[in-house]
């Protein structure tokens, strides 16, 4: 068991990057037809990671002219010329064979946006530094919070108003 362990560990590559479920790949394999080779770009979406070591394989899916094509490659196949992923996405799940079903915009899959670290965020300081005029209060002015019709459904019944905006400029219709 140990000598098969030693062989299938020379043979796992190590100069693919690392990729995960949810990201856009593109995957340059090279195809050979007869006496020619040539090396064909397959773009999609990585559905599914299968397996450990040199067993490993991923699942790669695209529409192409309407229709869903899903193949699997075998990660460590000396047929796999190189890996570029296109985009990092973000998603809660091992599989994603859900997306089978999707259609559209449905099908797309949430962007990963990596965090800067702090020191090229610009300001570089902690919360504490910041001024205080600069610092969101995270309240809305009073008379956002209700609309019209509800300031009048508030006022008592004996005071009717004419719209206006100032008490000064109301008026009573009860007082004759």
């Amino acid at each position: 068991m140990n000598k098969i362990r030693v062989v299938e560990a020379e043979q796992i590559r190590s100069d693919l990057p690392d990729f995960s479920i949810g990201d856009t790949l593109k995957i340059h394999y090279k195809i050979i037809e007869g006496k020619t080779e040539r090396v064909q770009v397959f773009e999609g979406l990585c559905i599914a990671i299968k397996r450990a070591g040199i067993r490993k394989t991923f699942k790669v899916r695209k529409i192409s002219y309407g229709v869903g094509v899903e193949r699997t490659f075998p990660l460590n196949s000396p047929r796999i010329q190189k890996i570029e992923i296109s985009r990092r996405g973000r998603v809660r799940r091992a599989k994603l064979y859900y997306i089978r079903d999707r259609v559209g915009k449905q099908a797309k899959v949430a962007e990963l946006i990596a965090k800067k670290p702090r020191a090229e965020q610009g300001g570089g300081g902690s919360r504490g530094e910041r001024p205080s005029a600069e610092r969101p209060s995270g309240r809305r002015p009073a008379d956002s919070r209700t609309s019209g019709s509800q300031q009048k459904a508030a006022q008592p019944a004996g005071s009717r108003t004419s719209g206006a905006d100032t008490p000064a400029e109301q008026i009573t219709e009860d007082k004759d």
